[in-house]
């Protein structure tokens, strides 16, 4: 006598997998969204806010800072601001053409830690910016009437909570 016990096993075992797949379409939609906004987000908001703080901020800092202790602590700070980021910048050329994949939904292998390396390096700037840079900015342009130098840090300020929001 056949034993037909076990001929659908292999049915049993596609259609267990098959069951799966409703789980997994939500997260695979967010990897999408999620890649699709930061690729939109990431080179025109933070390349340009990093435009922007060098070209406006940056300069009128340093310009209306006090000559000695002050303009070499300013000067140190925005060595160090501009180094990371184009650090910044760096990683996430390097990051950008998988994202870009992701958004399409193809598959990637894409380094979780290029990922972690990157939101860490960004929050830990940011967090410099806001507690050391701008409060000493605001100081130093306080003293200056020129708008030009008001200008950079309102430019700044306008910006930054937007850009923070999404990181």
């Amino acid at each position: 006598m056949n034993n037909f016990s076990q001929c659908h096993a292999g049915i049993v075992r596609h259609l267990d997998t098959f069951g799966e797949l409703p789980a997994l379409l939500a997260p695979a939609q967010r990897a999408r969204e999620v890649a699709e906004d930061i690729v939109k987000f990431f080179r025109a908001a933070a390349f340009e806010h990093h435009e922007e703080e060098e070209r406006e901020l940056f300069p009128a800092v340093l310009g209306s800072s006090a000559p000695g202790e002050e303009r070499a602590l300013v000067k140190q700070m925005i060595d160090a601001l501009t180094r990371e980021h184009r650090d910044i910048e760096k990683q996430w050329n390097a990051l950008e053409p998988q994202l870009k994949k992701v958004a399409k939904g193809q598959a990637v292998d894409i380094d979780p830690q290029a990922i972690a390396s990157l939101v860490a390096q960004y929050k830990a700037h940011a967090r410099f910016e806001e507690l050391e840079f701008l409060p000493l900015s605001e100081k130093i342009l306080g003293r200056n009437s020129d708008h030009m130098a008001a200008l950079g840090l309102s430019l700044h300020m306008r910006h930054q909570p937007i850009f923070l929001g999404h990181i």
